[in-house]
């Protein structure tokens, strides 16, 4: 199982996940930086991504859409703050239209991804955070906590393809 832990604080108004991988630093940092690699896993696996834009560099943006299992499409972008590879990004994440445009109803979050070696492989921590208790509240409630995990679950065999 490659999920450690999920920390939910309320006061510092984050979401952090830990999972840990027998692969590289160098390798998990691709399922980031390479396109092809970030659709396999990012969203649930009923909600595939497809990423139309890929910008993987400070001042980039990644666009994609996630496909519902009936055929619906939700829309979504990352813009990169920072990048340091392969041991950190920075980007916030937000909802978009059909057209590509900000959907201002929905948040705006803060994400910091640090990747690590350790003695069993590689350990990511993905630390959401929220400009409001309502807008975490909200995006909990839309199933933002358990579609993360299920993401993260399909990284180990897709790590495992990768050699």
């Amino acid at each position: 199982m490659t999920m450690i832990s999920v920390d939910k604080n309320l006061e510092n108004l984050t979401l952090a996940f830990t999972a840990e991988f027998s692969a590289t630093p160098e390798q998990v940092w691709q399922l980031w930086a390479d396109p092809r690699l970030f659709e396999k896993w990012w969203g649930p696996p009923e909600y595939p991504a497809t990423v139309v834009d890929h910008e993987f560099r400070p001042g980039g943006r990644v666009r994609y859409y996630m496909t519902g299992p009936e055929g619906e499409k939700y829309h979504g972008r990352s813009q990169i703050v920072a990048l340091d590879p392969p041991q950190s990004l920075e980007f916030t994440d937000g909802f978009l239209d059909d057209d590509g445009n900000e959907v201002d109803e929905m948040p705006s979050m803060a994400n910091r991804v640090e990747i690590a070696e350790i003695d069993r492989g590689t350990r990511m921590v993905i630390t959401t955070t929220f400009p409001s208790l309502e807008a975490m509240e909200q995006l909990i409630e839309m199933g933002a906590q358990e579609g993360m995990q299920l993401a993260l679950g399909q990284i180990d065999d897709l790590l495992a393809s990768m050699t």
